[in-house]
């Protein structure tokens, strides 16, 4: 009897970030269709004080937020990473990216390095869908992040920055036990700090 409860616990939580995903993928679009130039700013901000701390970000696909211009000035810092999925299951690994670097297909439309020179960063830059102001974030429902920090920071101390449009927020968002929290989150508009 406990599993069909817990099954069916699962598949309303399913169906909860179903819907708060496409209500926050909504927003994104008004966001990124609306935004202005300089939407990095403060994420230019808040890395100046890691100069050279090993950070990885992401290749913006569809309507992401887009943190390259702010990747580019890290890479003349230090070594900076993209993500590379290795499976279904597994968590990310990260491959040194410069502005220059030539780049293939990756899985999901984001590209990758043509060559894989795989490292660990201190930094995420996390991609998201939505967030709340406690420094939960919901995803693309992969698990590929939340497993990702939850093996760094058995390592070492590893910052997670959420960076996403401030239209991306919602008041609530269904979480798991294993969702990994940001450490702060970072929008065109504000730096919003929780540790």
């Amino acid at each position: 009897m406990a599993s069909v409860e817990t099954q069916l616990g699962h598949d309303v939580l399913n169906e909860l970030k179903a819907v708060a995903r496409k209500a926050a993928f909504a927003r994104r679009k008004q966001a990124f269709d609306t935004q202005r130039p300089g939407a990095a700013g403060h994420l230019a901000e808040v890395l100046a004080g890691y100069r050279g701390v090993p950070l990885a970000g992401y290749m913006p696909i569809r309507t992401e937020i887009d943190p390259l211009p702010v990747m580019a000035e890290a890479a003349a810092h230090g070594p900076v990473g993209v993500p590379v999925i290795q499976g279904a299951g597994q968590p990310l690994k990260f491959s040194r990216w410069t502005p220059e670097g030539p780049l293939r297909e990756g899985p999901f439309g984001a590209k990758v390095p043509e060559v894989d020179e795989y490292f660990e960063p201190e930094i995420l830059i996390v991609p998201l869908v939505g967030f709340d102001r406690q420094g939960n974030r919901l995803g693309y429902g992969g698990g590929f992040y939340d497993r990702t920090l939850e093996l760094l920071r058995a390592k070492r101390s590893t910052l997670a920055i959420g960076f996403a449009f401030g239209a991306q927020q919602a008041e609530v968002l269904p979480l798991e036990p294993t969702d990994q929290p940001l450490n702060m989150i970072v929008t065109e508009s504000e730096i919003i700090s929780l540790t």
